[in-house]
């Protein structure tokens, strides 16, 4: 188990300013290496799957939510949401807008594709997001800690999201900037990353409590008002676009209804008993909860290492709303993907256990990740 390293950027206090980029660029490149490893690993089965059942490789990267922020960024929103219920009321008004803003800006500036343009995005968003979890966690930890949980995030069994048009990587990268701001008093910076967190997915949404806690605590200590732009620059980004649904739609509840006619029917806070219902039922014939339930029996390992260190406060709180808001959901419950939105979950696990178990762990998650990329092409598995 690893204590707290004392300052690990102190160095670049004392850095002239001409060398601090070459210096930060030096230092990131054992993130970004294993970015590029884990997104070629993800790559090659996409690519073995694309062969053997005649597809191309474009196919497999603009599938599930990838079709919904592609076609937003090319059409815009709908204005209303279809009569039915599931598949057939299935419509955009459900997907925050800042990925499909930044596609459209991508196509814009390139004249790319717009499917091209999204993955251009998304995979800058992953390597931004693997730089941003090493730095902050080195920032905490030192240096091994944090390329252990830089590697245990790009080879976790939801990492093939990186790889796709998907949000993960700009919700990574955002609450990254949001926690190395609040640890530095960089109170406008971390409430303007933390809005924009806010306008890339409903469940980004939890980095505001870090932003309220850590006002909190810098107003008790401190009587620091300025503090208190954090939490109130935070919630911006969805108050933003539930302002603009309400204009654009008529209602400021077009999401959440989009959401309940599309994907998420069921009663609040039922997503996890689902889950496990339905895995020892119908066992590895329903895939998903199947490993929603082993997600669920990890995430509770998770919170039994946690309680032996001694992480940031505002890293527990944010992982600890990310669970929350796993626990409430009537159909997600504890997924593969909601563990990496609450990614400070895996620094802890890189944190605290031995280095032996640790390669176990990160063995069992590699071979996991390649399984459900392969599951994700061709069977009822979806990330």
């Amino acid at each position: 188990m690893y204590t707290p390293a004392t300052s690990p950027t102190t160095s670049l206090v004392r850095t002239p300013r001409h060398e601090v980029v070459r210096v930060v660029v030096r230092a990131s490149a054992p993130a970004l290496a294993i970015y590029v490893a884990s997104r070629l690993v993800v790559l090659a089965m996409l690519g073995i799957v694309a062969k053997v059942r005649h597809h191309s490789l474009g196919h497999y990267l603009t599938r599930w939510d990838s079709h919904w922020y592609i076609q937003i960024a090319r059409a815009g929103y709908a204005n209303a949401i279809p009569r039915g219920h599931g598949t057939v009321a299935q419509v955009n008004l459900g997907f925050f807008p800042l990925l499909p803003m930044l596609i459209r800006l991508m196509h814009w500036l390139t004249r790319l594709s717009f499917a091209t343009s999204g993955q251009t995005v998304s995979w800058m968003a992953g390597a931004a997001a693997a730089v941003g979890v090493w730095w902050m966690v080195r920032d905490y930890y030192g240096d091994d800690v944090a390329t252990r949980t830089t590697a245990l995030i790009f080879f976790s069994p939801a990492a093939v999201v990186f790889s796709l048009v998907y949000s993960e990587g700009l919700v990574i990268a955002l609450v990254c900037a949001t926690m190395l701001a609040l640890r530095r008093h960089l109170w406008v910076v971390a409430g303007i990353a933390a809005a924009l967190a806010t306008a890339c997915d409903p469940v980004a949404c939890a980095v505001v409590a870090p932003c309220a806690v850590a006002a909190c605590a810098a107003w008790r200590s401190d009587r620091d008002a300025r503090a208190w732009w954090a939490p109130a620059l935070a919630p911006l980004g969805i108050t933003s676009f539930f302002i603009f649904l309400w204009v654009h739609t008529g209602s400021p509840f077009s999401w959440y209804l989009a959401q309940r006619a599309g994907w998420q029917s069921g009663m609040m806070g039922t997503g996890v008993f689902y889950a496990l219902y339905r895995a020892f039922d119908f066992g590895l014939n329903d895939l998903n909860s199947v490993v929603k339930t082993a997600t669920f029996v990890a995430a509770i390992g998770i919170v039994v290492v946690w309680r032996r260190l001694r992480p940031p406060l505002t890293w527990s709180v944010y992982a600890g709303s990310v669970l929350l808001f796993g626990l409430l959901s009537p159909i997600v419950g504890i997924s593969p993907r909601l563990l990496l939105r609450g990614f400070p979950l895996f620094a802890f696990v890189a944190a605290g256990v031995s280095r032996r178990r640790f390669a176990v762990v990160m063995t069992l998650s590699a071979l996991t990740m390649c399984v459900l990329t392969v599951a994700s092409t061709t069977i009822s598995w979806t990330p």
